[in-house]
C-alpha cells in the first residue's frame, strides 16, 4: 500500500505511477553516472552516502530508502527525511500501526509499502501496490534437468503473470512486484529482461535488483556488465515508451470469477493454468462480479463454486440464460485462503485444483476466445484491449535461452491494421490473412518479447 500527499517541492513532475523502481546497490554519488539515459527514475536505498540524495534530486531522481521490521521505524524514517531521501519504503510485515506512525514521521513524503501478498491493501485508494513476494520467472526445470510439464502437459513456466492480472482487476492502482534474484545466483542478462517482461506484459513493474556478481562487475564497469545494463534500460525504456499499454486491461471471451484474497494471490494456480495454454482470459474479482464484467465474456468459471452471495449466482445464471457457457466448482468446492507466507500451489492443492482444470480444459477446447497461438511452447502471452475496443495488443514474452521462429496468431475481430514492435527496435506492419475464424499473421522471430497492435480502421 502507499500513503501518499504531493508536496509541492517533492518530484511533482514525476506522479508515483511514472516511477520506475529500482533497488540501487550503490551508496556513493558518483555511481548515478550509471544510470545516464536510463528510464530508471525510482531508486529504493538500503544506504546512502551524505552527498547522495542531494546528488540524486538534482538528476531529477526519486529517492526511497528501504526500511525492514524494526523497533523504531517512525525513528528510522524521521532520520532519513533528515538526510533528503525522497520517502519510505517498508518492506516486510511490520506490526499493525507502523504505516501510520511512519507517515506521520514522513510527513508529506510517500510511504510505500512492499508487503506479503495476502497483506496487500486492496480496494485502498493507494496509486501503488507492491509485494516482495514473487517467483523467479522462467522455463521450469526437474532436478533431472528436464523441462517440467504442467498439469495441460504443456512445459511449465514459473511466472507471476496470474496473481498480477488478478491483482490488475481490482483497480487503477499501479502494482510493483519487488522479488530479489535467487540467493547466491549468478543471473544471465537475458534472464533480467525476461523477468522484467513478464511483470511488464501483465502491466506491473518488477523493482528491478541485480545480483551480487552483477552489482560487482558493474561497479567497477565491467564491459560484459554495462553492456546487461544497458540492454535492462532498453528493456524498461521499451515499456515505458507505451505508457498505453498499462491503462489497458486483459481481455478474453473467457472470464475466470475468483476472490482475489484466496487463490488469486497464488502463482501456479488456475490463471497460470490457463495462460500456459495461450487462452486469453480476463480476470473478475467476485467482488466486482456484474453483467457489465462479464459483456465480453462467452465463457466463465466461477471458482468460487456456493460460496458466491445470491446476488452474483444471479449475475452467472443470467450470463448462462443468454447463451453464455459456464463452468461451477463441483459442489462443496471451497477455494482456499493462501496461509502464512505461501506464494505457490503444493502437490495436494494442485491435485484438488485438478478437478477443476480438467472441466476447464475440456470447455477451453481448441476455441478461439479472442486470440490462438502457434509454435509458441516456451512462451506466454497477454491480451489486452483498449476502452473504447478500436485497439487491441498481443505482449508475447519468450522464457527460452534462445529465440523462436515462425511463430502464427490468429485473432478475431475485424483488426485490419497490424504493427509489430519489439525492444530491438523493429516496427514493422503485418499484412493479415484470412483464416476459418478470423485472421491471421505470422512473425518471422522473436527474441525475448515482442508486441503485436491490432487497429481497427
Amino acid at each position: 500500500m502507499l500513503l501518499f500527499v504531493l508536496a509541492p517541492f517533492l518530484h511533482a513532475a514525476i506522479a508515483p505511477a511514472d516511477w520506475v523502481p529500482a533497488r540501487w546497490p550503490f551508496h556513493d554519488a558518483k555511481s548515478l553516472e550509471l544510470l545516464e539515459g536510463s528510464p530508471i527514475n525510482c531508486l529504493l536505498l538500503d544506504a546512502w552516502a551524505a552527498d547522495f540524495p542531494a546528488a540524486a534530486t538534482k538528476r531529477g531522481l526519486v529517492t526511497l530508502a528501504v526500511l525492514a521490521p524494526q523497533p523504531d521505524a517512525a525513528g528510522a524514517a524521521r532520520r532519513a527525511m533528515a538526510a533528503g531521501i525522497t520517502g519510505i519504503v517498508l518492506e516486510g510485515d511490520f506490526p499493525e500501526g507502523t504505516g501510520g506512525a511512519v507517515k506521520s514521521a514522513a510527513g508529506s513524503a510517500p510511504v510505500v509499502e512492499l508487503t506479503a501478498r495476502n497483506r496487500m491493501m486492496f480496494g485502498n485508494d493507494a496509486p501503488i501496490l507492491g509485494t516482495y513476494q514473487g517467483l523467479w520467472p522462467g522455463v521450469a526445470v526437474q532436478d533431472d534437468g528436464a523441462k517440467r510439464a504442467g498439469p495441460s502437459g504443456s512445459v511449465w513456466i514459473d511466472t507471476n503473470t496470474g496473481f498480477l492480472r488478478a491483482a490488475r482487476a481490482w483497480g487503477d492502482a499501479t502494482i510493483w512486484i519487488a522479488n530479489r534474484p535467487p540467493e547466491k545466483a549468478i543471473v544471465a542478462g537475458t534472464r533480467y529482461l525476461q523477468v522484467i517482461a513478464d511483470a511488464a506484459a501483465s502491466g506491473a513493474r518488477w523493482v528491478l535488483a541485480l545480483d551480487a556478481d552483477f552489482v560487482s562487475r558493474l561497479g567497477r564497469h565491467d564491459a560484459g556488465a554495462l553492456r546487461d545494463f544497458a540492454r535492462i534500460n532498453s528493456m524498461l525504456q521499451y515499456f515505458e515508451r507505451h505508457p498505453d499499454w498499462r491503462r489497458m486491461r486483459e481481455f478474453g471471451q473467457l472470464a475466470i470469477v475468483q476472490d482475489l484474497a484466496k487463490g488469486g494471490l497464488l502463482s501456479g494456480g488456475i490463471l497460470d493454468m490457463i495462460a500456459v495454454k495461450h487462452t486469453p482470459v480476463e480476470p473478475i474479482p467476485t467482488q466486482h462480479l456484474s453483467p457489465d464484467a462479464l459483456k465480453d465474456a462467452t465463457m466463465a468459471v466461477n471458482v468460487e463454486g456456493d460460496s458466491l452471495s445470491d446476488q452474483q449466482k444471479q449475475v452467472l445464471l443470467n450470463f448462462a440464460h443468454k447463451g453464455g457457457l459456464l463452468l461451477t466448482a463441483p459442489p462443496g468446492w471451497k477455494d482456499r485462503n493462501p496461509g502464512g507466507d505461501k506464494i505457490t500451489l503444493d502437490k495436494a492443492e494442485l491435485d484438488r485444483l485438478g478437478e477443476i482444470w480438467k472441466e476447464v480444459n475440456s470447455m477451453i477446447g481448441r476455441r478461439n476466445l479472442g486470440v490462438r497461438l502457434f509454435n509458441v511452447s516456451t512462451m506466454l502471452s497477454n491480451v489486452m484491449a483498449s476502452a473504447d475496443g478500436n485497439a487491441e495488443i498481443v505482449h508475447l514474452v519468450n522464457y527460452a535461452d534462445f529465440p523462436v521462429e515462425d511463430v502464427t496468431v490468429h485473432y478475431l475481430g475485424n483488426f485490419r491494421h497490424v504493427t509489430l514492435t519489439t525492444p530491438e527496435g523493429t516496427e514493422k506492419t503485418l499484412v493479415p490473412y484470412e483464416t476459418e475464424d478470423g485472421w491471421g499473421i505470422d512473425i518471422d522471430r522473436i527474441s525475448v518479447c515482442a508486441t503485436i497492435r491490432l487497429e481497427k480502421q
